[in-house]
């Protein structure tokens, strides 16, 4: 009868047979982890950031940097040329306003020589022409007396005293020079003189 050697570690012998691993190996090695949290330890590239991406190198820092430069050239300039597009259409806006204003200057001195009241009627249209304009423009005549005097729109050159039929204390009594604009687009305040109160 022949019999068999004991199986000096049955436990370890047991394992490797499983297994397929070699005893000798150490932790990390057998389980391919990183011994700390066991899972495995991604392989990194001394170049790559936490985030597990490269960064940018400096040649394309700097391909970035001209890039940007470039574009506000660009910028730049298209701004320049439309700047000066909007200023010479705003230019022609306003001297296509004032055409009918030399004609009918020219019309007047026409007549002038005939019939000398011609000339006085030419002026009177050409005021309403030119107030007409300046009307189209934005900025309206600011000529009226009795309103509230409004800094925004006035500008005092004098006080006075309430006349019987006049303007109020506190209102425009007299316009000695008038305004053109409104709220918020006053080309010039009216220069005014304002009614002070009696008490004052």
């Amino acid at each position: 009868m022949t019999e068999h050697a004991p199986d000096r570690m049955p436990g370890r012998t047991a394992a490797r047979a499983t297994t397929g691993q070699d005893d000798t190996a150490t932790p990390e090695e057998r389980t391919g982890t990183d011994g700390a949290t066991g899972s495995a330890a991604p392989a990194r590239s001394p170049d790559d950031r936490p985030e597990g991406r490269p960064g940018p190198d400096a040649a394309e820092l700097e391909d970035r940097w001209l890039r940007a430069v470039a574009d506000l050239d660009n910028l730049r300039k298209r701004y320049a040329r439309e700047l000066g597009r909007e200023r010479e259409a705003e230019r022609e806006l306003v001297a296509s306003a004032f055409l009918p204003v030399l004609d009918t200057i020219d019309r007047a001195l026409e007549y002038a020589d005939a019939d000398p009241e011609s000339i006085v009627d030419g002026i009177r249209t050409l005021r309403e022409q030119a107030l007409a304009v300046l009307a189209g423009l934005g900025y309206r005549r600011e000529d009226e007396t009795g309103v509230p005097f409004d800094p925004s729109r006035h500008e005092v050159v004098g006080v006075v005293e309430p006349n019987g039929g006049g303007a109020a204390a506190g209102s425009v009594a007299e316009v000695v020079r008038p305004g053109y604009g409104g709220p918020g687009r006053q080309l010039r305040p009216a220069s005014v003189t304002v009614a002070q109160s009696s008490e004052g």
